[in-house]
């Protein structure tokens, strides 16, 4: 092993490729693998059966050794990345679904709401295994992503294997332009707020605050208690379920990060007032639930704030950073992990909720509820144990 300074590093020995520019100040760099790497890579040059170009190599090369260190870590060519800022804008057509990357397959984490993937049945959990009659096993999750994606108005074919079905499911969907709406309300029984959040966006924090503003306003005041629906939420900016996290708790901790550099040990704490001034708070969760609807559950169960019901959250709960190269390419790389106040390391593992409730969509509707809800037996089992809670105090 040998030290050589990051700035002046550059692989010379690669066949005049470009200079490789790496974070730290110093690292070892094991010559002999990168030796070992050479003579594949001549190899290959010389003997494949089709001559493949040097560029197409290295991309091959550096996402094989991104891709294998965790389902969110990923090498982001140019087009990638230009993909990548693209999709974040929303002016792009597709199904509406928050993915990953399970085994070889596409695992949804959670369709979005009020998109064709939500609207004809894709669920959570759901692992995508052709796109267009190809088989997606051992793609790339942007090889998939680019499948998927196409004008608005056009077609896709997308063949599902699910839980408990014996046999794949297959869709055609019709691509849409898609936009999160984020934030849904509604009051039940005159007085329980409902506050429906799809995705963590940079402006959710206001508008959830806002939200709950009105709810009190168009209740004159008499909210008994708000349900905090969290699912098939897949997350979304950090600072934003801090900030909602924050809104429900005077103090304690809300969620600290730890990784291998110092700027990705983090920790935050509550420092405002209660903005339900200490109404009963419930959370609904599942297993599309992950990051960021993971933090806020894990925080306010852990502080005491809210009883959590319904299924286990998906597990996620690790941080991302997006590092653009020279070159115009991207590194997504994890760099630090979510841990709860109590110390829980919920990744992989998930938020278990204080009351276990498996959704099913009920055939005789509660008349007491508005449509949809009325037929959902996870909203509907909240309502109850708040009017429980109710008679017990009286």
């Amino acid at each position: 092993m040998i030290k050589i300074g990051i700035k002046n590093f550059s692989f010379i020995i690669l066949l005049s490729m470009a200079s490789v520019h790496l974070s730290a100040n110093e690292t070892e760099v094991p010559t002999d693998k990168i030796q070992q790497f050479v003579d594949v890579y001549k190899k290959i040059k010389d003997q494949y059966v089709d001559e493949i170009d040097d560029e197409q190599l290295f991309n091959y090369a550096i996402e094989g050794m991104v891709t294998n260190l965790d389902p969110y870590s990923d090498y982001l060519s140019q087009d990638d990345f230009s993909e990548l800022k693209i999709g974040t804008t929303g002016k792009f057509g597709g199904i509406g679904i928050e993915i990953t990357m399970e085994d070889g397959f596409v695992k949804i984490i959670s369709p979005i709401d009020d998109t064709p993937a939500k609207r004809i049945g894709l669920k959570a959990g759901d692992l995508v295994i052709e796109v267009q009659d190809i088989s997606l096993k051992d793609k790339s999750l942007n090889d998939a992503v680019k499948l998927m994606r196409g004008e608005p108005g056009t077609k896709v074919k997308v063949k599902i294997l699910r839980n408990k079905e014996s046999k794949p499911l297959d869709f055609e969907i019709t691509r849409e332009i898609i936009v999160s709406k984020g934030i849904k309300t509604d009051i039940f029984n005159d007085n329980i707020g409902y506050l429906r959040l799809s995705s963590f966006q940079s402006n959710s924090t206001t508008n959830v605050r806002n939200a709950i503003y009105d709810l009190r306003k168009n209740t004159k005041n008499n909210l008994s208690a708000l349900i905090l629906d969290l699912r098939n939420n897949p997350g979304g900016v950090l600072g934003s379920a801090v900030g909602i996290s924050d809104l429900f708790l005077k103090s304690g901790k809300i969620v600290y990060t730890k990784g291998r550099t110092n700027n990705s040990d983090l920790e935050y704490k509550a420092n405002s007032e209660d903005i339900l001034e200490g109404l009963p708070l419930y959370v609904l969760i599942n297993e599309g639930s992950a990051s960021a609807s993971e933090i806020v559950a894990g925080a306010l169960q852990d502080n005491k704030r809210a009883k959590i019901f319904g299924e286990k959250s998906f597990g996620k709960a690790s941080v991302q950073s997006i590092q653009e190269m020279f070159d115009g390419s991207a590194l997504k790389l994890t760099t630090a992990r979510y841990y709860t106040p109590n110390d829980r390391n919920i990744h992989g593992n998930g938020i278990e909720p204080d009351v276990k409730i498996e959704f099913e969509e009920l055939e005789k509707p509660n008349q007491s509820l508005p449509d949809p809800y009325n037929k959902d037996n996870q909203i509907i089992a909240v309502i109850d144990a708040h009017k429980s809670k109710l008679t017990q105090v009286k």
